[in-house]
């Protein structure tokens, strides 16, 4: 093998090296994204049931209030 083309397999090693940690990188950004959405879907998941359940409420306090007045 020529010293040319140990150079040029040397240039590509280096690229797939520079490849490779950028893909990290990315993976371990889209991994904390993924987690940050996750948590971000139980906040909201949540909420709605608190207001599900405050509408559920106030539903049944209007249902007593028309039998009260009925």
């Amino acid at each position: 093998m020529s010293n040319q083309e140990l150079l040029a397999l040397e240039r590509k090693v280096d690229e797939l090296i520079t490849l490779y940690k950028n893909l990290e990188q990315e993976k371990r950004l889209l991994q904390a994204e993924r987690e940050a959405w996750k948590a971000e879907r139980a906040k909201l998941i949540k909420q709605n049931e608190l207001a599900r359940s405050r509408v559920e409420a106030m539903i049944e306090r209007l249902k007593t209030m028309e039998q009260t007045n009925g």
